[in-house]
């Protein structure tokens, strides 16, 4: 309480200074005029101190990694607190990709087969310019999934990778097959229980630099698929750590609360016309074994899974495919440090099907629960366009890890 008052007293200062500065003439600059405007704000900044701004849970299977992330990643025990003016979890999720920057990032792309005569595309920060890690095979590497269109465009991305270069490390972005501008070679694009592509790329990245400490960081569909990857190889992994954020655990669940009319409105509809749009590009390599006029007809996530996605990976039906999808059923096999971040009020992941009482059983898996922050939202402060909470959280974990994560091992 006494931190609540203090934080109350800060902002209601704040306040009246921007508003005795801001405010001209006319009502609103009477003094009835800022009363009102004041005592509103003061009762707004106690609501928001009150029952916004929370720290998050924190949900280990084991003191040892509650332990080590107390030390060396304090930003999951700290309050978060959420823009002011937009916390709700739609508004979150659907301002973030037009209010944060998208810093300037040089890739060097590289495309590599795959065992069915495939191609999958890697962009590559290098960071040449590494003071911190000047050799550059000991140079740390993180490998970055995006979301279910997402590429290495993304600003979500983008600011891992700045991120990443402040703390010297490598990157390289897996584009999934056909959404990156490459040809698709094979009548084959990409799902999240679909872990072959992955493997490739971890196989490979770890072969060109094996000396370096390698880490991955998946987000949304990324990050499913990357947990289903670690739940299927367990500790026999070249990673040493991984972190995701805003992960569906459940599919049927994250269907069924993205197919109630607003979140369908909102989300459902614009993300099945962007599947279309991908595929579409590509229409001929898949005639021959997918009804196309019907899967174009698709008017939600779910349809298009039925149509398309489940019929390319062979699943009989598409509940067999949302069950396999469903990264909450391997989470109690990864065998390595994992950081997995969600908002408990995610439209795209309701809370209900968040793996709580899985995660307390893997000493290897860490839940960090926030009251707010929506899809890949997170924003925080008055004008979130540089940092948002997430970030914060995959820079503290990935530094952790490679400069401390020793000392897992050892407790």
């Amino acid at each position: 309480m006494q931190r609540l008052a203090m934080d109350l007293r800060m902002l209601s200062r704040e306040l009246s200074l921007y508003l005795e500065h801001q405010v001209r003439v006319g009502f609103f600059g009477s003094g009835v005029g800022l009363s009102l405007i004041l005592g509103f704000s003061v009762a707004y900044a106690f609501y928001y101190l009150s029952s916004i701004a929370k720290k998050p849970q924190l949900v280990t299977g084991g003191e040892s990694f509650n332990r080590f992330l107390q030390d060396h990643c304090p930003v999951v025990t700290e309050t978060y607190y959420p823009t002011v003016w937009c916390w709700e979890s739609r508004g979150q999720t659907l301002l973030r990709p037009f209010i944060t920057s998208k810093p300037p990032v040089q890739y060097r792309n590289e495309l590599i087969k795959t065992a069915d005569g495939g191609q999958i595309s890697l962009d590559w920060f290098d960071n040449c310019n590494s003071k911190c890690y000047r050799d550059a095979t000991t140079r740390p590497t993180i490998l970055l999934l995006p979301g279910l269109t997402g590429t290495s465009k993304e600003s979500y991305i983008l600011h891992m990778i700045h991120l990443s270069e402040e703390l010297g490390y490598r990157c390289v972005v897996f584009n999934n097959r056909g959404v990156a501008g490459e040809n698709l070679l094979t009548p084959r694009t990409y799902c999240c229980a679909n872990t072959e592509d992955l493997e490739t790329v971890i196989h490979h990245v770890h072969s060109l630099y094996p000396s370096a400490p390698f880490l991955a960081a998946g987000v949304s569909m990324g990050g499913m698929l990357l947990l289903n990857y670690l739940g299927k190889i367990g500790p026999k992994t070249p990673l040493k750590a991984a972190a995701t954020f805003s992960v569906g655990w459940n599919t049927f669940a994250c269907s069924e609360s993205l197919e109630k009319p607003l979140n369908w409105l909102l989300f459902n509809y614009y993300l099945t016309t962007c599947l279309q749009s991908s595929v579409n590009k590509h229409r001929h390599m898949f005639v021959k074994q997918i009804d196309m006029d019907h899967v174009m007809k698709a008017k939600s996530i779910r349809e298009f899974d039925k149509r398309f996605t489940s019929v390319m990976f062979g699943y009989r039906t598409i509940d067999d495919y949302y069950t396999d999808a469903s990264p909450n059923r391997r989470l109690k096999s990864v065998g390595i440090p994992v950081l997995c971040l969600n908002s408990v009020d995610d439209v795209f992941s309701p809370s209900h099907a968040i793996p709580v009482e899985t995660a307390k059983q893997n000493p290897n898996v860490a839940l960090v629960l926030t009251s707010y922050g929506g899809h890949i939202g997170f924003l925080e402060g008055i004008w979130p366009r540089q940092s948002t909470y997430m970030d914060r959280v995959f820079k503290q974990f990935v530094q952790a890890m490679v400069e401390h994560g020793h000392e897992l091992s050892s407790m």
